[in-house]
């Protein structure tokens, strides 16, 4: 057979060719030779077989992450038990929303309370040996500034150095001297005894203290629990349940110890909560140990069962929940604005900041499980690096919107992987307590604010003592910064 009768037509693959009567065969050295019937039926079997192995092994693949799915939903305790929610295959079915994560899920605590060793010596300080306090306010000489902020007058430059970690440091902290947020002198007295805390706050009387539950006869000795309040609070709180004086003059509801701080720090009640919630360790200078609950917030689970389980069972310093909804603090950003949790406007403009310094949206391919925590409850050791984060932390509700979840995650990404902190599940977190409802909505003239241009026309809408980086000259170009497009996971949050 010569070379003209066969003709050969290309196929896909260059050197397979086909003759004019349909047989195959393979081009080589300029000539075509032709595969046997057997030699090609055994490729195109090989070929089928390759393809029916990796459907049958993606099959596979998928009914084993349906059954992990199907068992960390199932209420039968055998095959719940076999879902291990802090895995990645748990964090890729939950992604592609095969999971639901429940409300609340067990908490592995330890049996026994009085079984558990704390230990006698304070976690090593790898980072920061010292830290300061800045305690003087620099104040506006343009008069527009009366008194000293409680936060300081942050510079710029000073906020950027303070990101700079190094064993010796001097920080804003709040409690800028005359700032306010004072303790009475019988109140410093008490706490300078409190090495292992419970706190909590009540501000503008939005709540009554609830009693915690499950306490243990060792934990209530060895935890004080001291509930901060503003004077309005306490007002509110002696006209509703009963409030007993000790000989001291201490006032007492049931466990919780009452803390007046007098004149508070800044005009939005919001604000002034986050002073006890993210200061523990300035309030209270004495704790080595603390645990923060909201006000809102009945405490079910033992302190010292918290404090094994998220500090000394894997050598953590700082615990926080991670949050229901969200990951991605744009995301959350958004939450805010859509809530009304705070001017939208200035929200954006806090955003645009993180953005412009290089706070990316969260992805999987970060170093935390995510950026945005609940923070409802945080559970500290008060080390050198935890107290610094702390500060920082503040210095971002002083300088911009009072919504700490937004820079929690900004103070993290700035401190460049040199704070380790444990994100534990939201299930958990809701099995620490019981929520109760507020006494009343929170509603402040500030929340409505659709633009900037109200803020000029109503001058008293701007807060005068909190956010004033929001209306201090920002060194960089923000008209060119461009949020990040936020796809809404959630309806609630």
């Amino acid at each position: 057979m010569d070379s003209v009768s066969l003709r050969a037509i290309r196929r896909p693959d260059r050197n397979h060719l086909q003759s004019r009567d349909g047989k195959e065969g393979f081009l080589a050295s300029g000539k075509l030779y032709h595969d046997s019937p057997m030699r090609i039926i055994w490729k195109r079997g090989f070929i089928r077989l390759v393809l029916v192995a990796g459907i049958i092994w993606g099959m596979l693949i998928l009914t084993a992450l349906l059954f992990h799915a199907w068992s960390c939903q199932s209420s039968i305790a055998f095959f719940s038990a076999l879902c291990n929610k802090s895995s990645k295959i748990y964090e890729v079915i939950q992604s592609m929303g095969l999971v639901t994560p429940p409300h609340r899920c067990p908490i592995p605590v330890a049996d026994d309370p009085n079984k558990i060793f704390i230990p006698k010596s304070r976690s090593p300080e790898k980072h920061v040996q010292s830290l300061s306090y800045f305690m003087e306010d620099v104040t506006a000489t343009n008069g527009s500034q009366s008194s000293p902020l409680f936060g300081g007058n942050i510079t710029w430059n000073q906020r950027d150095e303070s990101f700079k970690v190094k064993p010796n440091m001097k920080v804003h902290c709040g409690f800028i001297r005359n700032g306010g947020a004072e303790m009475a002198q019988k109140d410093i007295k008490y706490v300078k005894k409190c090495r292992f805390v419970v706190a909590s706050g009540i501000f503008d009387g939005y709540d009554t203290p609830h009693q915690p539950s499950n306490i243990s006869a060792r934990s209530q000795k060895l935890f004080c629990f001291l509930m901060v309040v503003d004077e309005v609070s306490l007002d509110f709180i002696k006209k509703n349940v009963t409030v007993r004086e000790d000989n001291e003059g201490g006032e007492w509801v049931g466990i919780w110890r009452l803390i007046l701080l007098k004149h508070p720090p800044y005009d939005e009640p919001r604000r002034n909560g986050k002073v006890p919630k993210i200061l523990t360790h300035r309030l209270f200078p004495q704790a080595q140990y603390s645990i923060w609950i909201d006000g809102k917030m009945e405490l079910i689970v033992d302190p010292l069962l918290l404090l094994e389980r998220y500090l000394w069972r894997e050598k953590n310093t700082f615990a926080i929940a991670q949050h229901k909804h969200h990951r991605n603090v744009y995301e959350e950003a958004d939450a805010n604005k859509r809530r009304k949790r705070y001017a939208r406007p200035l929200i954006d403009l806090h955003m645009k900041i993180y953005r412009y310094e290089g706070m990316e949206p969260w992805n999987p391919k970060k170093s935390t499980p995510s950026d945005v925590p609940e923070g409802a409850v945080i559970i500290r050791e008060h080390t050198a690096l935890s107290n610094l984060f702390s500060c920082l932390w503040f210095n971002e509700v002083h300088l911009f919107t009072p919504r700490d979840q937004l820079s929690f995650g900004y103070v993290v990404y700035r401190l460049g992987g040199l704070f380790k902190f444990f994100m534990f599940l939201n299930c958990e977190y809701n099995s620490i307590f019981i929520l109760h409802n507020h006494t009343r909505e929170h509603s402040s003239k500030v929340e409505w604010v659709k633009s900037l241009d109200e803020f000029k026309k109503k001058t008293g809408l701007k807060e005068s003592r909190g956010g004033l980086g929001l209306w201090t000259p920002y060194p960089g170009n923000l008209d060119s910064v461009v949020l990040p497009s936020v796809k809404r996971t959630s309806k609630a949050g």
